[in-house]
């Protein structure tokens, strides 16, 4: 399957943001191996978004992540950053431009946290007195207190900690684009889904281009504004927002890999305020209440919770603004599994 085709930019119509990362005809062969790795894959990524590569294992997305800031080369195609075709800049000079964030994170281990975030930075010549400030930035905008980490060692962090430190190193020159391969993969449950939330709340301030391969579908729906589905060899079998891919899988490949829990999933995605009736419409509200940003699942789990066949919902100032009901939430419900088409 191609990708969607751009929204046009008719009068009163919001423009596309501009493509920060462009993959066009990208192919990997590695000797002595009859099929490539990655055939021929074309994908593009919009500045400011997230893209998450989401596939059976050995399809080829590590592969993909690893090839646009060329720790390996592509034997065919272009890989665009920001317009520019990276396939013929340097190497070095290009993955300073692009954050790198790994499932073992790759701190050094006999280098403090400070000195592992600002390694990048000092690499590129910027003042010392420069390093150490952007370094205490990028440990507060990570949620670690600056004079409790800085002269710490790897070894003296917990996983999540660690975890975070890697992401501010990525950040440390402010690169335009980041690349994580399952970043939150070897972290326990618990941990892995604040490491979420937070790197979420993070994405919404610094608004970086990210690509970020996983294995695990939940991450998948809860981080990606787009995913892109990957079949054998990187052949892109569906690329679309979680809602869209849960609501009308493209094959019956893309509905076995969603699975049949397809349904509940989409109730996470919904916000209740997308589908609220105006105030003193049908139905009257129960004793449940919910705020117009929360998703339909917990509209649901609020009327479960309240024995109400209905909810009033509440504007961002706390004001009733319509209410909401266990009917509409149903009909906004499709089949599970979605079917082959």
């Amino acid at each position: 399957m191609t990708e969607p085709a751009a929204a046009g930019t008719a009068e009163g119509a919001v423009p596309e943001r501009r493509e920060m990362i462009r993959l066009e005809g990208v192919t990997k062969r590695y000797p002595g191996q009859d099929a490539p790795a990655v055939d021929d894959l074309t994908l593009g990524v919009r500045e400011g978004e997230i893209v998450v590569l989401l596939g059976p294992s050995g399809c080829g997305k590590t592969t993909t992540l690893r090839l646009i800031n060329r720790l390996i080369e592509p034997t065919a195609g272009r890989i665009l950053l920001g317009g520019e075709d990276v396939t013929r800049a340097d190497p070095d000079e290009l993955r300073r431009r692009i954050g790198y964030v790994i499932q073992q994170v790759g701190l050094f281990p006999h280098m403090t946290v400070a000195a592992n975030i600002g390694l990048i930075p000092r690499t590129l010549g910027r003042p010392r007195k420069r390093v150490a400030e952007r370094v205490d930035e990028l440990l507060e905008m990570v949620g670690l207190d600056p004079g409790g980490y800085r002269g710490r060692y790897p070894k003296e962090l917990s996983g999540g900690e660690q975890q975070r430190v890697g992401v501010a190193r990525a950040l440390a020159a402010d690169p335009p684009a980041m690349l994580m391969d399952e970043p939150f993969g070897a972290i326990d449950p618990i941990t892995r889904e604040r490491l979420q939330d937070a790197f979420l709340e993070l994405q919404e301030r610094i608004r970086k281009t990210i690509v970020l391969v996983t294995h695990d579908l939940t991450e998948a729906l809860k981080l990606g504004d787009r995913i892109a589905i990957l079949g054998g060899r990187a052949k892109l079998v569906q690329y679309d927002t979680p809602a869209a891919i849960l609501a009308e899988p493209a094959d019956a490949f893309v509905a076995s890999f969603v699975g049949t829990g397809a349904a509940m999933r989409r109730l996470r995605l919904v916000e209740v305020g997308s589908i609220a009736l105006p105030a003193g419409g049908p139905g009257r509200a129960g004793g449940a209440t919910v705020r117009a940003d929360q998703s339909l699942y917990e509209a649901l789990d609020a009327m479960l919770r309240a024995g109400a066949e209905s909810a009033t919902v509440l504007d961002g100032d706390g004001r009733p603004a319509g209410t909401v009901s266990w009917s509409t939430i149903v009909r906004q419900t499709p089949a599970a599994g979605g079917g082959g088409r």
